[in-house]
């Protein structure tokens, strides 16, 4: 029998620009329709941080230059899970044809509630867009912007990344998993919004995709969480002439490790969190990290790194 998984997909496996995300998905369908043959569904949350990026700077140069009014960064959001949804709906139900599969994939423009008074708001953590060398940041600094360094790559603007509450759209969501093997949702960890006296507004900042993600798999009720990354599996010593290589952990294992740094903030930190966070949130839940090339064997259990209670 097959099951039901939420695929966290980075936003930096997409690619920044048009021709590199249109690239992107079509490798990305090819996993996505096999697992769908074999008998799962799939429920996708991507990120969204290099193209919010862009396209936030793209209508900030736009706005400059015909002397009208930019767009807040809570639009830049929406924008970015419509025509990233698109093209991966486009692209997955092309691939499921293949298989004699004819399904359409719907792609659902999300809110998530979000806490206003988010500690976050006070401190900007989320990298966003283009890295940037040292001057330009510092000019960028001095137009209001918060830049960081991003771990030897160059300099990125930093938004808040308040923590999700709840998935506004999600009975939605569940009534498109009657009719559809795939369902795109969450995308950029989703449209940021604040309940104000009953009313929704939304708010400038980007939630991280991995937290909405496994919000999103407890409320779809999936088996399995996916987190994907740029790695087949998650790795002990990393870099290291010891570095050994996880097949699988517990959830007191991955705590242990963390709290002997084992993991980088910046990077497999926040992964493992997730999938400690999805595994707790009900009983047979387990989590699968690897990569996107790995996806359909790590699904059988041939590779990746799992981690259960």
């Amino acid at each position: 029998m097959g099951k039901r998984i939420l695929i966290s997909l980075g936003g930096n496996a997409l690619g920044t620009l048009y021709n590199e995300l249109l690239e992107s998905v079509n490798i990305i369908a090819k996993p996505i329709a096999k697992l769908v043959e074999d008998g799962n569904e799939v429920v996708i949350c991507h990120g969204n941080g290099p193209q919010v990026g862009y396209i936030k700077k793209n209508i900030d140069v736009g706005a400059m230059e015909s002397e009208t009014e930019s767009l807040p960064l809570s639009e830049c959001v929406a924008m970015s899970q419509s025509f990233i949804g698109y093209q991966l709906s486009n692209a997955i139900e092309n691939e499921l044809k293949n298989y004699g599969i004819d399904k359409k994939v719907p792609t659902l423009v999300t809110r998530v509630i979000v806490d206003k008074n988010d500690k976050s708001f006070d401190n900007p953590t989320k990298p966003i867009g283009a890295f940037y060398s040292k001057e330009k940041s510092e000019e960028l600094e001095r137009a209001g912007k918060v830049m960081v360094e991003d771990s030897g790559r160059g300099y990125r603007e930093v938004v808040a990344s308040p923590y999700p509450i709840e998935i506004v759209e999600v009975e939605a969501i569940n009534d498109c998993l009657k009719n559809s093997p795939v369902v795109i949702a969450g995308g950029g960890g989703g449209i940021p919004t604040i309940n104000e006296d009953g009313k929704l507004v939304a708010v400038n900042a980007v939630i991280d995709k991995d937290r909405t993600s496994v919000m999103l798999a407890h409320d779809t009720n999936c088996d399995s969480l996916v987190v994907l990354t740029g790695v087949e599996k998650v790795a002990i010593n990393f870099n290291k002439p010891d570095q050994k290589d996880l097949d699988r952990m517990t959830i007191a294992e991955a705590k242990k490790y963390m709290e002997e740094g084992q993991f980088p903030a910046g990077s497999m930190l926040p992964k493992v969190e997730s999938a400690i966070d999805f595994v707790e949130s009900g009983e047979g839940r387990e989590t699968l990290i690897t990569s996107l090339d790995k996806l359909v064997e790590g699904m059988r259990g041939e590779t990746g790194t799992l981690i259960v209670k």
